[in-house]
Protein backbone atom coordinates (compact mmCIF):
# COMPACT_ATOMS: atom_id res chain seq x y z
CA UNK A 1 0.00 0.00 0.00
CA UNK A 2 1.16 3.23 -0.77
CA UNK A 3 2.02 5.77 2.32
CA UNK A 4 -0.33 8.54 1.97
CA UNK A 5 1.14 12.23 2.83
CA UNK A 6 -1.55 14.46 4.27
CA UNK A 7 -1.43 17.86 6.41
CA UNK A 8 -2.96 19.68 8.99
CA UNK A 9 -4.01 23.05 8.83
CA UNK A 10 -4.36 25.35 12.25
CA UNK A 11 -7.71 27.47 12.07
CA UNK A 12 -5.98 30.55 13.28
CA UNK A 13 -6.74 32.28 9.91
CA UNK A 14 -9.66 34.29 8.80
CA UNK A 15 -11.15 32.78 6.20
CA UNK A 16 -10.83 34.95 3.85
CA UNK A 17 -7.46 36.49 5.17
CA UNK A 18 -5.33 32.70 3.56
CA UNK A 19 -7.39 29.89 5.50
CA UNK A 20 -9.49 29.35 2.65
CA UNK A 21 -6.46 29.65 0.06
CA UNK A 22 -4.29 26.90 2.11
CA UNK A 23 -7.06 24.39 1.92
CA UNK A 24 -7.37 24.76 -1.35
CA UNK A 25 -3.98 24.62 -2.09
CA UNK A 26 -3.80 21.49 0.05
CA UNK A 27 -5.94 20.01 -2.31
CA UNK A 28 -3.72 21.57 -5.33
CA UNK A 29 -0.88 19.92 -3.96
CA UNK A 30 -2.19 16.50 -3.38
CA UNK A 31 -2.14 15.91 0.14
CA UNK A 32 -4.94 12.69 1.29
CA UNK A 33 -6.59 14.58 3.68
CA UNK A 34 -6.23 17.89 5.54
CA UNK A 35 -6.80 18.14 9.06
CA UNK A 36 -7.55 20.57 11.80
CA UNK A 37 -7.39 20.73 15.17
CA UNK A 38 -10.68 20.74 17.38
CA UNK A 39 -9.82 23.05 20.14
CA UNK A 40 -10.76 26.31 21.97
CA UNK A 41 -7.70 27.50 21.88
CA UNK A 42 -4.10 26.17 21.91
CA UNK A 43 -0.52 26.68 23.26
CA UNK A 44 1.05 29.72 22.01
CA UNK A 45 -2.07 30.66 19.40
CA UNK A 46 -4.08 30.98 22.88
CA UNK A 47 -3.93 34.79 22.73
CA UNK A 48 -4.61 35.46 18.94
CA UNK A 49 -7.36 34.16 16.48
CA UNK A 50 -8.82 30.74 16.65
CA UNK A 51 -11.24 29.59 14.66
CA UNK A 52 -13.95 26.46 15.50
CA UNK A 53 -13.02 23.37 13.85
CA UNK A 54 -16.68 22.21 12.41
CA UNK A 55 -17.34 25.38 10.76
CA UNK A 56 -13.86 25.84 9.39
CA UNK A 57 -14.59 21.85 7.61
CA UNK A 58 -17.83 22.86 6.22
CA UNK A 59 -16.21 25.96 4.56
CA UNK A 60 -13.25 23.80 3.41
CA UNK A 61 -16.07 21.30 2.27
CA UNK A 62 -17.02 23.99 0.10
CA UNK A 63 -14.58 25.15 -1.60
CA UNK A 64 -12.85 21.33 -2.37
CA UNK A 65 -13.70 18.74 -4.31
CA UNK A 66 -12.06 15.33 -3.64
CA UNK A 67 -9.80 16.55 -0.58
CA UNK A 68 -10.54 14.57 2.38
CA UNK A 69 -11.37 16.28 5.82
CA UNK A 70 -10.96 15.74 9.32
CA UNK A 71 -10.13 16.55 12.79
CA UNK A 72 -6.78 15.74 14.84
CA UNK A 73 -8.18 14.95 17.31
CA UNK A 74 -11.65 16.19 18.67
CA UNK A 75 -12.32 14.90 22.55
CA UNK A 76 -14.61 14.88 25.50
CA UNK A 77 -13.16 18.02 26.78
CA UNK A 78 -15.97 19.92 25.67
CA UNK A 79 -17.93 18.09 23.30
CA UNK A 80 -20.74 16.14 23.75
CA UNK A 81 -21.40 13.03 21.28
CA UNK A 82 -25.37 13.90 20.78
CA UNK A 83 -24.60 17.44 19.44
CA UNK A 84 -21.71 16.38 18.09
CA UNK A 85 -22.95 13.33 16.12
CA UNK A 86 -25.56 15.77 14.32
CA UNK A 87 -22.72 18.42 13.38
CA UNK A 88 -20.78 15.65 12.00
CA UNK A 89 -23.63 14.10 9.74
CA UNK A 90 -23.95 17.41 8.47
CA UNK A 91 -20.42 18.14 7.15
CA UNK A 92 -20.31 14.82 6.14
CA UNK A 93 -23.53 15.51 3.92
CA UNK A 94 -22.21 18.85 2.66
CA UNK A 95 -18.74 17.92 2.07
CA UNK A 96 -20.18 14.38 -0.33
CA UNK A 97 -18.76 11.89 2.30
CA UNK A 98 -14.86 12.99 3.02
CA UNK A 99 -15.17 13.61 6.30
CA UNK A 100 -12.91 11.28 8.95
CA UNK A 101 -13.15 12.25 13.03
CA UNK A 102 -10.33 12.24 14.92
CA UNK A 103 -10.79 11.60 18.32
CA UNK A 104 -8.85 11.25 21.53
CA UNK A 105 -9.06 11.48 25.53
CA UNK A 106 -8.01 15.12 25.61
CA UNK A 107 -5.64 16.72 27.91
CA UNK A 108 -5.27 19.46 30.58
CA UNK A 109 -4.90 22.32 28.21
CA UNK A 110 -7.19 25.53 28.07
CA UNK A 111 -10.43 23.09 26.53
CA UNK A 112 -10.39 21.30 29.64
CA UNK A 113 -11.15 24.50 32.24
CA UNK A 114 -12.73 26.50 29.23
CA UNK A 115 -16.62 25.39 30.69
CA UNK A 116 -15.90 26.01 34.16
CA UNK A 117 -15.07 22.72 35.44
CA UNK A 118 -11.62 21.19 37.30
CA UNK A 119 -9.10 19.32 35.06
CA UNK A 120 -10.21 15.52 34.77
CA UNK A 121 -7.60 13.57 36.06
CA UNK A 122 -5.89 10.63 32.81
CA UNK A 123 -8.19 8.20 34.70
CA UNK A 124 -11.33 10.15 33.99
CA UNK A 125 -10.18 11.17 30.80
CA UNK A 126 -10.06 7.99 29.71
CA UNK A 127 -13.37 6.49 31.44
CA UNK A 128 -15.43 9.14 29.64
CA UNK A 129 -13.04 8.42 26.09
CA UNK A 130 -14.69 5.17 26.71
CA UNK A 131 -18.06 6.12 27.03
CA UNK A 132 -17.95 9.03 24.15
CA UNK A 133 -16.83 6.71 21.32
CA UNK A 134 -19.21 3.78 21.68
CA UNK A 135 -22.38 6.44 22.03
CA UNK A 136 -20.66 8.31 19.04
CA UNK A 137 -20.16 4.88 16.92
CA UNK A 138 -23.93 4.57 18.12
CA UNK A 139 -25.50 8.14 17.50
CA UNK A 140 -23.69 7.81 13.30
CA UNK A 141 -24.79 4.55 12.41
CA UNK A 142 -29.02 4.63 14.31
CA UNK A 143 -31.78 6.70 12.84
CA UNK A 144 -32.89 6.84 16.99
CA UNK A 145 -30.62 6.46 19.99
CA UNK A 146 -31.95 6.42 23.82
CA UNK A 147 -29.03 5.98 26.04
CA UNK A 148 -27.91 6.29 30.46
CA UNK A 149 -24.31 6.50 31.05
CA UNK A 150 -21.70 7.50 34.17
CA UNK A 151 -21.25 10.81 32.34
CA UNK A 152 -23.44 10.94 28.91
CA UNK A 153 -27.18 10.72 27.78
CA UNK A 154 -29.05 10.39 25.45
CA UNK A 155 -33.14 10.37 25.15
CA UNK A 156 -34.28 9.38 21.78
CA UNK A 157 -31.70 11.31 19.48
CA UNK A 158 -32.64 11.62 15.82
CA UNK A 159 -29.96 11.38 13.40
CA UNK A 160 -31.75 10.78 9.75
CA UNK A 161 -30.49 10.15 7.19
CA UNK A 162 -26.84 9.24 8.85
CA UNK A 163 -23.88 9.49 6.81
CA UNK A 164 -23.24 9.78 3.43
CA UNK A 165 -20.35 6.93 4.11
CA UNK A 166 -21.86 3.83 5.27
CA UNK A 167 -22.06 2.82 8.00
CA UNK A 168 -20.63 5.59 9.03
CA UNK A 169 -17.79 8.29 8.85
CA UNK A 170 -14.26 7.07 9.81
CA UNK A 171 -12.64 7.40 13.13
CA UNK A 172 -9.25 7.91 13.95
CA UNK A 173 -8.83 7.25 17.20
CA UNK A 174 -5.96 8.32 18.85
CA UNK A 175 -4.44 6.66 21.69
CA UNK A 176 -1.06 4.74 23.56
CA UNK A 177 -2.90 3.50 27.02
CA UNK A 178 -4.20 0.18 26.85
CA UNK A 179 -7.71 0.99 26.79
CA UNK A 180 -7.25 3.23 24.39
CA UNK A 181 -5.77 0.84 22.09
CA UNK A 182 -8.82 -1.46 22.82
CA UNK A 183 -11.01 1.59 21.87
CA UNK A 184 -9.18 1.70 18.42
CA UNK A 185 -9.02 -1.38 18.09
CA UNK A 186 -12.69 -1.84 18.38
CA UNK A 187 -14.03 1.09 16.73
CA UNK A 188 -11.33 2.51 14.58
CA UNK A 189 -10.87 2.73 10.94
CA UNK A 190 -7.40 4.06 11.96
CA UNK A 191 -5.38 4.30 14.72
CA UNK A 192 -3.22 7.91 15.88
CA UNK A 193 0.00 8.48 17.46
CA UNK A 194 2.51 11.29 17.87
CA UNK A 195 5.15 9.17 19.38
CA UNK A 196 6.01 9.33 22.99
CA UNK A 197 5.71 12.54 24.39
CA UNK A 198 8.00 11.53 27.11
CA UNK A 199 11.01 11.78 24.72
CA UNK A 200 9.93 15.09 23.08
CA UNK A 201 12.80 16.59 25.19
CA UNK A 202 15.72 14.87 25.58
CA UNK A 203 15.26 11.45 23.48
CA UNK A 204 16.79 10.73 20.36
CA UNK A 205 15.03 9.51 16.84
CA UNK A 206 16.27 6.23 17.55
CA UNK A 207 14.62 6.02 20.96
CA UNK A 208 11.77 7.51 19.32
CA UNK A 209 11.37 4.46 16.27
CA UNK A 210 11.80 2.05 19.39
CA UNK A 211 9.01 3.45 21.72
CA UNK A 212 6.39 3.58 18.79
CA UNK A 213 7.29 -0.09 17.71
CA UNK A 214 6.16 -0.79 20.98
CA UNK A 215 2.88 1.60 20.35
CA UNK A 216 1.97 -0.44 16.82
CA UNK A 217 3.10 -3.85 18.88
CA UNK A 218 0.62 -3.19 21.63
CA UNK A 219 -2.20 -2.24 18.90
CA UNK A 220 -1.37 -5.36 17.48
CA UNK A 221 -2.29 -7.08 21.31
CA UNK A 222 -5.46 -4.99 21.03
CA UNK A 223 -6.30 -5.94 17.92
CA UNK A 224 -5.88 -9.78 18.61
CA UNK A 225 -7.60 -9.70 21.74
CA UNK A 226 -11.06 -9.39 19.67
CA UNK A 227 -10.16 -11.28 16.71
CA UNK A 228 -9.25 -8.61 14.02
CA UNK A 229 -5.99 -8.13 11.99
CA UNK A 230 -4.51 -5.26 12.51
CA UNK A 231 -3.34 -4.88 8.85
CA UNK A 232 -6.75 -3.87 8.61
CA UNK A 233 -6.14 -0.68 10.75
CA UNK A 234 -4.86 2.52 9.25
CA UNK A 235 -2.13 3.97 11.24
CA UNK A 236 -1.55 7.56 10.99
CA UNK A 237 1.76 9.50 12.72
CA UNK A 238 1.23 13.33 13.32
CA UNK A 239 4.43 14.80 13.05
CA UNK A 240 6.25 17.68 15.05
CA UNK A 241 6.45 15.69 18.46
CA UNK A 242 8.77 13.39 18.46
CA UNK A 243 12.68 14.04 18.82
CA UNK A 244 12.87 15.14 15.29
CA UNK A 245 10.97 17.80 15.46
CA UNK A 246 10.71 19.72 12.31
CA UNK A 247 13.66 18.36 10.67
CA UNK A 248 11.97 15.92 8.27
CA UNK A 249 10.56 19.25 6.98
CA UNK A 250 14.18 20.94 6.53
CA UNK A 251 14.76 18.78 2.82
CA UNK A 252 12.73 16.11 0.33
CA UNK A 253 15.36 13.73 1.29
CA UNK A 254 15.50 14.38 5.40
CA UNK A 255 11.55 13.67 4.55
CA UNK A 256 11.93 10.82 2.62
CA UNK A 257 14.17 9.15 5.09
CA UNK A 258 11.75 9.95 8.26
CA UNK A 259 8.90 8.57 5.89
CA UNK A 260 10.23 5.69 5.16
CA UNK A 261 11.71 4.73 8.59
CA UNK A 262 7.96 4.77 9.65
CA UNK A 263 6.66 2.81 7.11
CA UNK A 264 8.57 0.04 8.08
CA UNK A 265 6.52 0.43 11.31
CA UNK A 266 3.42 -0.41 9.38
CA UNK A 267 2.16 3.44 9.08
CA UNK A 268 -0.14 4.02 6.36
CA UNK A 269 -0.07 7.66 6.81
CA UNK A 270 2.30 10.84 7.94
CA UNK A 271 0.87 13.60 8.81
CA UNK A 272 2.67 17.51 8.94
CA UNK A 273 1.60 20.47 9.85
CA UNK A 274 1.36 23.66 7.36
CA UNK A 275 4.03 25.85 7.63
CA UNK A 276 3.49 28.93 10.14
CA UNK A 277 5.79 31.55 10.22
CA UNK A 278 7.54 32.14 13.71
CA UNK A 279 5.65 29.16 15.58
CA UNK A 280 6.93 25.88 16.28
CA UNK A 281 5.70 24.77 12.45
CA UNK A 282 7.86 27.02 10.78
CA UNK A 283 9.38 25.56 7.66
CA UNK A 284 10.26 26.74 4.06
CA UNK A 285 7.23 27.01 2.26
CA UNK A 286 9.19 25.48 -1.56
CA UNK A 287 10.47 22.97 0.56
CA UNK A 288 7.44 21.86 1.86
CA UNK A 289 5.35 22.10 -1.32
CA UNK A 290 8.11 20.05 -3.03
CA UNK A 291 7.83 17.43 -0.01
CA UNK A 292 3.69 17.31 -0.97
CA UNK A 293 4.43 16.68 -4.46
CA UNK A 294 7.85 14.33 -5.07
CA UNK A 295 7.74 12.37 -1.68
CA UNK A 296 4.82 10.00 -2.27
CA UNK A 297 6.08 8.67 -5.97
CA UNK A 298 10.18 8.82 -4.05
CA UNK A 299 8.83 6.27 -1.46
CA UNK A 300 5.95 4.00 -4.12
CA UNK A 301 9.70 3.68 -5.54
CA UNK A 302 11.25 2.37 -2.23
CA UNK A 303 13.76 5.49 -2.32
CA UNK A 304 12.94 5.75 1.66
CA UNK A 305 14.54 3.48 4.49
Amino acid sequence: MSLRLSTVILPYRRWHEGSREAWQRAEQLGFHTAYTYDHLSWRSFRDGPWFGAVPTLTAAAAVTDHLRLGTLVTSPNFRHPVTLAKELISVDDISGGRVTLGIGAGGTGFDATALGQEPWTPRERADRLAEFVPLLDRLLTEDSVSYEGDFYSAHEARNIPGCVQRPRLPFAVAATGPRGLRLAARHGQAWVTTGDPKLYENGTPEQSIQAIRGQVEKLADACAEIGRDVTGLDKILLTGFTPDRARPLQSLDAFVDFAGRHRELGFTEIVVHWPIADSDFAADEKVFEQIAMEAPAQLDRGDGA
